[in-house]
Formats: structure tokens, sequence, C-alpha cells
């Protein structure tokens, strides 16, 4: 029997800062797409091409808390229109053999790795709700991303199944300790609490892939379909709220051959779901998509399992 797995996109947001002119902003590449979205549908197409089979929304920095520290005469409403405009432009514009679906980031609220600013449960669970409703009749699935902590996972768990949508959730694991969350809590607890809500799959993401190696051991056992796409930072740690990325370093013994090798022990383990995240590009995705089809690996466009 073919092996099928789905094939992710890789880091839009580091992607644009190499690209943009623009110093980096703390709206990551949401700023850009205001500025510049000639420059996202680009980094869309050049995913597609690569062999991308599912292209993830610019929504990642698109929330109500974000939008009003920011730029509060942007409309949410507006900024989640324009990121599926860019995006369906970019797929357009690309030289594409197979069909892509298209899925809506769901991020942090707040600000990313810290737990400490998080929302609670309640108010999590209703910009999820409100982020799920706005966007669901134009995408095929929702990413329930980089979640370092159980209040917003669990929220965001529970607005994909009451909103009646397919959504996977991608924990992000201390840069020291794969069985810990950025939180401090527990991987196995997280999964736990997020199982009830029978999301599409369990990923790790946004965490070096050594780390996303022995985090995948655990979600392994849950029964759940896992799988994760990793960075391609030194580590996240000098990163606060309200700061900008050009305070993180590039890994440099990451290109796309070393990303590969991990990749391969992630498909080894089980893993379907595969992609990359911040500093993992096109070039790396292209790689991946090459090695599945010498290996006579099916690529899908589904996150459903």
């Amino acid at each position: 029997m073919t092996k099928t797995i789905t094939l992710l996109d890789g880091g839009l947001g580091q992607e644009l800062i190499k690209r943009s002119t623009a110093p980096p902003h703390p709206l990551w590449s949401t700023h850009v797409m205001m500025t510049e979205p000639e420059l996202v549908s680009a980094v869309h197409r050049d995913f597609c091409e690569a062999g991308a089979r599912v292209i993830c929304l610019n929504t990642y920095a698109v929330s109500r808390f974000r939008l009003n520290t920011y730029v509060p005469d942007e409309s949410l409403e507006n900024m989640l229109a324009l990121s599926h405009r860019v995006a369906a432009a970019g797929i357009e514009a690309a030289n594409c053999s197979e069909p892509v679906s298209v899925v809506a980031s769901l991020p942090p609220l707040n600000a990313s790795y810290d737990h400490t600013v998080a929302p609670n449960h309640e108010s999590a669970y209703e910009q999820y709700q409100e982020l799920i409703q706005l966007q669901k009749h134009r995408v095929d699935g929702f990413l329930l991303e980089t979640m370092s902590n159980m209040a917003e996972a669990t929220a965001g768990a529970k607005a994909i199944q009451d909103e009646h949508v397919i959504g996977a959730i991608a924990f992000t694991l201390s840069d020291s300790d794969p069985s810990i969350l950025r939180s401090g809590e527990s991987l196995e607890d997280a999964i736990t609490a997020v199982k009830p809500y029978e999301p599409s799959a369990i990923l790790i993401n946004c965490s070096i892939p050594e780390i996303v190696t022995d985090g995948m051991k655990i979600v392994a056992k849950s029964g759940i379909r896992f799988g994760g796409y990793a960075n391609g930072f030194t580590s996240v740690e000098a990163l606060v709220p309200g700061s900008t990325v050009d305070r993180l370093s590039q890994r440099k013994d990451l290109g796309p051959e070393e990303y590969l090798a991990f990749v391969i022990e992630w498909l080894n383990m089980g893993a379907d779901i595969i992609g990359g995240c911040c500093e993992i590009g096109p070039a790396h995705i292209a790689t991946i998509a090459d090695y599945c089809k010498h290996q006579g690996i099916a690529t899908t466009a589904t996150i459903a399992p």
C-alpha cells in the first residue's frame, strides 16, 4: 500500500522578512501583507511550486488584540479577507500539477511563546470561535498552532469542534525539555486535555527539530494522527511580547538536506503531516517533495484523518 502524507508549506513570516525591505514590525508578516501584499502572494506561489499541498493563510498575527494594539484602524474582518485574497492570487499564479487546499492559522492570541500574557480559557474560546466563524466559508480547515499553554489549546480545540470544522492542533515545546510545553505544563496532559475535542491531528511546531522529534514520540503514543513542522531558530527565548523577530538567530546547520534528515526520521516514526515553520523555506519543502516522489510516497491536500 502506498504511503500518503500531507505536505504543508513552510514558514511564511520569516520568508517575507527576508524578501521585504521594510524593517521588522511587531505584527510580523501581517505588516508586510498590509504594505507589500504582492510579496505574500509570491511566497504562497513559491511554496505551491515547491510541492506543498496545503497552504496556510497569513493570519498568524491577525487577532483583535494584536490589531487593536498595533493598527487600531484596521478591521479584523478586512485583514482576514485580505489574507485569503493574497493567498488565492499566489495559488493562481503557481504552476502546480496537483490541487492544493487552504487552511487558516489560529494563533496564540496575544503573543507567541509567552503563556503569561495569554487570555483565559473563556476569552480565548470566544476569540477563536469568532476567527473560525469569519473564515470557515472560505478555507478547508484550520491549524491551531504554536500552542504554548493548555488554556488556549483547549479553548481553540473546543471552538473547532463546536463550529464543525476540520482542525489540527500544534504544540510548541520547551527548548530544553520535549515533555513540556513552553508554559511548563506536561505535553502528555495537554494531549489528554484536547483529545475529547477530536482534533484531526496533534502536531509539534515552532520548536527546534531535535525537540520536535522527541515530542512526536510522546504524541505517537496517543493513537491520534500526528506530525510536525520545526523552526530553524537557535532559540526563541529572546523574543518577548511586543518585540520583533530580528532578535532571533537563524541556525546555520539546517539547510534543505539537513532538514530532510529530520523529516525522514519523523516519517519512519509514522508521522504523516509534515511541513516547516519559521526559517524553513520553499527550498526545504521542495527537497521533501522530491524525496517523497522518489520514495513513492504520495502527498495529499487534506489535514483530515
